[in-house]
């Protein structure tokens, strides 16, 4: 094959720093631009950003060359050092330090993309970290209470 092809389909989830509700309805649309942003500066394709006032969930394709460790550090720097300069009760704002990522078949690309444009609505139900427990069982990843 002369050319490299790939499609790497990926869920990102962070939260602000000790769950902090720093995301409100004032700069939320405005943080999900910049992260898009960010994303396309990298080569990403961004479907879907959405989330609550404590947490994001980004739902884009990779570059064929980009680790989504990479792509997750690139996202969360820059949109902190962004986010602290918009209003001077921002200045403490910050990223929690580790975050999730999940894979995502083509199959279930419109199913995810619902799923964070109803973010509001599902956390009516379910608690922010209950929503990531369940995210974690179901790509069978192993965590710590304490780290969620």
């Amino acid at each position: 094959m002369g050319q490299s092809h790939a499609c790497i389909l990926v869920h990102f989830v962070f939260s602000t720093k000790n769950r902090h509700g720093f995301i409100v309805e004032l700069i939320r649309n405005d943080l999900y631009a910049y992260l898009a942003a960010i994303a396309h500066g990298e080569g990403a394709n961004v479907y879907e950003i959405g989330g609550i006032e404590d947490h994001v969930h980004i739902l884009l394709g990779l570059p064929r060359t980009m680790a989504a460790a990479t792509m997750a550090e690139k996202l969360k720097s820059n949109s902190s050092k962004w986010f602290k300069t918009k209003r001077a009760d921002f200045a403490t704002f910050a990223w929690q330090q580790g975050y999730g990522v999940f894979s995502v078949s083509q199959s279930q690309l419109t199913v995810v993309r619902q799923y964070i444009q109803k973010q509001k609505e599902h956390h009516r139900n379910i608690k922010p970290k209950d929503e990531l427990r369940v995210l974690l069982a179901k790509h069978r990843i192993s965590f710590d209470e304490k780290d969620l």
